[in-house]
């Protein structure tokens, strides 16, 4: 994939484009991405393969330990959060946006991110786990590998959540 190459995204009621970072700033990103992400799955992710009583996820009972979720998302810390989402959306001007008044797209910025996201942080989310999938979904692929169908089955049903919400 070039990193000239945009991938057409549509959240809410805009049109993204977005394009891969350069291969030394997606090395640097997923640091700060992984510094956020592994914690809160390493938490959780035991609790839950305790939860799945089958190889089906969708047929399983999920019931999440609550101190193992707590422990996962203690990490979590708005500074880094907003850091991170500011260097996922704007820092290195990898996303476009059509925004109503225009047919053309312009590069997403601080100020049209709080217009368009004021009131819908979620589609924010949404948009960023899009840049994380353009960028990083081999990675998270193969990470799915290394444990196994039941880490797979949890992929698919984080991604069947995240389409619904789409």
């Amino acid at each position: 994939m070039k990193t000239h190459e945009p991938q057409l995204k549509t959240i809410g009621d805009n049109s993204f484009y977005i394009r891969p970072f350069g291969a030394f700033k997606a090395a640097n990103i997923s640091g700060e991405l992984f510094s956020i992400i592994l914690p809160v799955l390493g938490g959780v992710i035991p609790s839950a393969a305790k939860a799945f009583k089958n190889e089906n996820v969708f047929d399983s009972e999920i019931d999440l330990d609550a101190q193992s979720l707590a422990a996962g998302l203690s990490s979590l810390n708005g500074d880094k959060i907003e850091s991170l989402m500011r260097l996922l959306l704007v820092k290195h001007n990898n996303i476009g946006v059509e925004l109503d008044d225009s047919t053309n797209a312009v590069p997403l910025t601080n100020e049209i991110v709080d217009r368009i996201f004021c009131g819908e942080v979620q589609n924010m989310y949404l948009l960023a786990a899009e840049v994380i999938k353009v960028n990083f979904n081999g990675f998270f692929k193969s990470l799915g590998n290394l444990f196994g169908s039941r880490a797979e089955g949890m992929v698919k049903t984080m991604t069947a959540m995240t389409n619904m919400a789409n």
